[in-house]
């Protein structure tokens, strides 16, 4: 068992090497999500804190537009970490490599697209809805089958 997972976790290993290639997109992506919300707070002068809206010489208050960037952030904050911990244990599984990088692929895009369709161009629902299904029903998937493996 060790071996198989040493195969595994290297630099050769297509599906190790994609794993750590998406799970970097997606941790700058998230990173990114900060200054977004910064942005939006300086472009409608909306400061939660009096600490931050006093020099200004403006109240705290809330912004819609704030809060969406917000959400979406606290969106990835909940769904990310568990890909990492799901993904991690797929990756254990030796899966095929074509499914596995698919699946890194599509839960990655999915995230995208969440933060595009919920804070960036708000599109009606389904759209966010469905860009959240499609990542959480991946991270299952992976989860199930390495639950699976190891049983």
């Amino acid at each position: 068992m060790v071996n198989s997972i040493l195969e595994i976790i290297n630099l050769d290993s297509p599906v190790f090497r994609g794993y750590v290639f998406y799970s970097s997109v997606l941790v700058l992506k998230t990173m990114i999500m900060a200054p977004l919300t910064g942005r939006q707070r300086f472009r409608n002068k909306a400061f939660a804190n009096p600490e931050d809206a006093e020099p200004r010489k403006l109240k705290p208050k809330i912004d819609e537009n704030v809060e969406r960037v917000r959400r979406a952030h606290l969106n990835d904050l909940e769904n990310i970490p568990i890909f990492f911990v799901a993904g991690f244990g797929y990756m254990l599984t030796n899966p095929a490599v074509g499914t596995a990088l698919m699946l890194f692929r599509v839960f990655t895009i999915a995230r995208f697209v969440h933060t595009l369709v919920y804070a960036v161009v708000v599109v009606p629902q389904p759209s966010r809805a469905l860009a959240w299904a499609t990542g959480y029903f991946i991270t299952g998937f992976m989860a199930v089958k390495t639950l699976m493996h190891f049983l």
